[in-house]
């Protein structure tokens, strides 16, 4: 699972970065930035975006494995 940031509707509010507990996003050059490596996918940053641009993406399965 990844979260993204969508550039085209993040305005650099700082919303998901204040509320991160892990202190996972940066507003670089004005747009949010999400470290992975810090990130724990909870989602709490999804709903803080008043401009609706962050967002979960399922990774796809391997279909060729059993």
């Amino acid at each position: 699972m990844k979260i993204l940031v969508d550039r085209e509707k993040c305005r650099g509010s700082g919303e998901c970065e204040k509320i991160c507990p892990q202190d996972a996003i940066a507003i670089v050059n004005g747009v949010a930035v999400i470290d992975a490596a810090k990130c724990d996918f909870d989602g709490i940053c999804i709903p803080a975006c008043p401009h609706g641009a962050i967002s979960f993406l399922e990774e796809e399965k391997d279909a060729g494995g059993v």
